[in-house]
């Protein structure tokens, strides 16, 4: 077992490193006063367990542990402190384990079991058939993610926070978002120290929650700022766009292949998490989604098939009760088709929808109906 431990007191890591060759004598120890994690990565990637002093001088032994994770992700850090108040706060941090000083060797001996235990369970679940399989993220409606041929994940995270945290993330995947942007965002009425600690927690619960995911998805800290990568991975609500952008021109010989596309639409952007960073995205989508159900319909209306104009039509008015020209067609078409109670119920609703919003029918679809209405008055 190699461990590192790093500490500003000696006398505190010469104790410690007694009490562990006692549990484990084979155990191979590294001790630092001062750790660069850039010029001591190479130790890092051969370590198990890290424990690690929380207040050193100079350094927030939380900020370093997050620093590490970004460097090998599947470390056991353990904190070290003489503050009980720093051991709730990696309590918190979900590390698999705090020491208070001095250490005693009972509660040490605790603690490794606890750690020997967890990693042999990492690696019995360490998914190595998934290794050459391609991962699938789901933005649609809620948060899922899925390998070929099985079943859906959805994670269970430690805090909403972490989740917003990575949704965001990956809503700019590739690009670098500083730290204060973060800050502002997620923990804007927060002292500045206890943001900072809470941006780092986040972090460190986000790596652990998509650990079984770590070849697809990584964060990365990069200068002030994370940028999360995304390796062989796809996010549905971005193929799916892919897919319409490369489309050949929308016709009847084509017809299908545009049907199959927007299938692969199952809900809106993040339907389920009422961001409000998303929603200029979440309607951009909705919108080129209803742009291309029109187009659907409009061409099944243009053959005169008016079976699948019908369905489109319904389709849209259903996503968007307030969208006037799908509901018009519609009800244009249930009036060709001599289908009036069809004709009523949808100008109804639609008069409904556009109020809900502070908004009236449109003139012309106001003036059709009341055409239509006399039209159809029974006779005396």
């Amino acid at each position: 077992m190699n461990i590192v431990l790093i500490d500003d007191e000696p006398l505190a890591m010469d104790l410690l490193e007694r009490r562990l060759k006692e549990l484990y004598e084979e155990a191979c120890v590294h001790k630092f006063i001062h750790f660069d994690y850039n010029k001591n990565s190479h130790i890092l990637y051969e370590t198990d367990i890290i424990f690690l002093d929380i207040e050193m001088p100079g350094t927030n032994g939380l900020e370093l542990a997050e620093k590490i994770l970004d460097i090998n992700s599947e470390l056991a850090i353990v904190f070290v402190t003489a503050y009980q108040a720093y051991a709730v706060q990696a309590f918190e941090l979900n590390a698999l384990d705090y020491l208070l000083k001095p250490v005693e060797k009972d509660r040490l001996k605790k603690t490794l079991d606890r750690i020997t235990s967890k990693i042999y369970d990492r690696s019995a679940a360490s998914y190595p058939n998934n290794h050459d399989k391609k991962l699938s993220i789901s933005v649609c409606g809620e948060l899922s993610f899925q390998y070929s041929n099985e079943e859906k994940e959805v994670i269970s995270w430690r805090t909403a926070k972490a989740q917003e945290l990575f949704l965001y993330l990956l809503h700019y995947c590739g690009k670098s978002i500083h730290k204060a942007e973060l800050i502002e965002l997620l923990w804007p009425d927060y002292e500045p120290e206890k943001a900072y600690t809470q941006l780092y927690t986040a972090i460190y619960h986000i790596r652990r929650a998509l650990r079984h995911y770590r070849k697809h998805l990584n964060i990365k800290n990069v200068q002030s700022g994370y940028t999360l990568q995304i390796k062989e991975a796809q996010i549905d609500i971005r193929s799916w766009e892919s897919k319409l952008e490369s489309a050949p021109k929308l016709e009847l010989s084509t017809i299908e292949l545009y049907e199959e596309i927007m299938e692969e639409y199952t809900g809106s952007y993040l339907e389920v998490n009422d961001y409000i960073w998303a929603e200029q995205e979440r309607f951009r989508l909705s919108q080129l989604w209803a742009k291309t159900a029109n187009q659907i319909a409009a061409c099944y209306k243009k053959k005169h098939d008016l079976e699948k104009a019908i369905e489109w039509y319904v389709k849209i008015c259903e996503k968007h009760p307030e969208e006037e020209q799908a509901a018009f067609q519609l009800m244009k078409i249930y009036a060709e088709v001599d289908y009036g109670v069809l004709v009523h119920y949808q100008y109804k609703r639609l008069k409904k929808a556009l109020a809900d919003l502070g908004l009236e029918v449109n003139n012309q679809i106001t003036s059709w109906y009341e055409n239509w209405e006399i039209g159809n008055m029974p006779k005396v």
